[in-house]
């Protein structure tokens, strides 16, 4: 099968679709399927084509890194938020998904890039899966105080031309009806089990962070308004607690001066990412945004009893009192008291982060990938059956 990923993010993006979108299309690779990426470019001046983590030097060049093509379309970065890369118009889209020879084409949290990608497969008369991945209308109106229902127009325009949306949560999908979407299903997101693992903690790194054997609290994720960080501001002051907190973004700098008693690592990938997960005593998500919370799998893979807020893609993820706790959105007290439950009662801490362990074992990026495959076996068959 040849699978066209036309994708907002892609490596050396770190954030969720492009984490996503990079297992994907490594997961068709393996199962001996041809996918084609495509993806904005970087800014100018990264690494140049063909080095690993790295982007293409020159904007709208061939990325050779990985062992299937990456088409880098031109891009800007996004006023305010220079980490988010927006691609520009570009006649590259349609000629490499027609060079690429596409059965079908997999939009990845389609907006800008993606609803290119629909025009174009609607013009090619190829069958397209939509993946919601992002809640751009919450986005709209934390960042720009205006703008949910036009986006949200977009979504479900670009969504109702597809032949399938694919939703990553029962409140994704719930929130996809209600705007008006159709032919939805359920496609959640695997985690790496082997490398989100228990046996990644480190007495090392642990004394490094709390000397004094302070429990251990941490978030990991992007550092931005929707994230909520600032609620675990009250916690950082606590005697015997040690906030820990990995990641960047534009909220950097207001969130350390919230927060000085608390360790910023910065950005963390791969194993030394898992071992500061499986490091952390209590893992806390603030933000009530997620259509899914890929950190939050993360976590239960490691062994990490989780908090997270009560809305969105956790309450699929985490069964509260078994799996790990769920608080109020918004509630920087409830979080501070959940924490605090979880500092007296090291039973419990055991385990919720061995339930949670337990609940993720099977939800590999392998199981989750071949899911994705039977989707679009499903939607070529109806096109093939509509035709004859």
């Amino acid at each position: 099968m040849r699978v066209a990923i036309v994708t907002e993010s892609f490596p050396p993006d770190i954030n969720g679709v492009a984490h996503c979108t990079l297992q994907t299309a490594d997961h068709l690779h393996r199962r001996g399927h041809h996918p084609l990426v495509i993806a904005p470019a970087g800014p100018p001046g990264g690494s140049p084509p063909g080095t690993a983590g790295g982007p293409p030097e020159s904007q709208g060049e061939m990325d050779r890194s990985h062992p299937y093509p990456v088409v880098r379309i031109p891009s800007l970065p996004l006023p305010g938020y220079p980490q988010v890369r927006v691609a520009l118009p570009s006649r590259k889209l349609a000629a490499a998904i027609t060079s690429h020879g596409s059965d079908v084409v997999h939009l990845a949290s389609p907006f800008v890039l993606g609803a290119r990608g629909m025009t174009a497969a609607l013009r090619l008369r190829i069958p397209a899966v939509a993946v919601y991945q992002t809640d751009l209308g919450s986005y709209a109106r934390t960042y720009l105080g205006a703008g949910e229902n036009a986006a949200w127009r977009r979504i479900r325009a670009v969504h109702t031309a597809a032949d399938r949306t694919l939703a990553p949560s029962t409140a994704a999908a719930r929130d996809l009806d209600e705007h008006g979407v159709p032919r939805i299903r359920l496609w959640p997101r695997g985690v790496d089990t082997e490398r989100f693992h228990p046996s990644r903690r480190d007495p090392e790194l642990r004394r490094s962070f709390a000397p004094g054997g302070e429990l251990i609290v941490g978030y990991i994720g992007r550092l931005a308004p929707e994230k909520n960080v600032e609620l675990l501001a009250p916690l950082s002051e606590l005697p015997g607690i040690q906030v820990v907190v990995v990641g960047d973004g534009p909220s950097e700098p207001a969130l350390r001066a919230a927060m000085p008693r608390a360790r910023f690592l910065g950005r963390r990938t791969g194993n030394d990412l898992a071992r500061v997960f499986a490091s952390l005593d209590v893992f806390a998500h603030t933000g009530p945004q997620e259509t899914f919370c890929q950190t939050v799998q993360e976590a239960q893979a490691s062994g990490v009893p989780v908090i997270a807020p009560a809305a969105g893609g956790p309450l699929d993820l985490i069964d509260h009192g078994r799996t790990g706790l769920l608080v109020p959105p918004g509630d920087a007290t409830e979080v501070t008291d959940a924490v605090s439950l979880l500092a007296a009662d090291a039973k419990l801490r055991a385990a919720l982060g061995h339930a949670g362990r337990e609940a993720v074992e099977g939800r590999t990026w392998a199981a989750i990938g071949d899911q994705l495959i039977d989707h679009y076996t499903e939607v070529l068959s109806a096109r093939t059956a509509v035709a004859a």
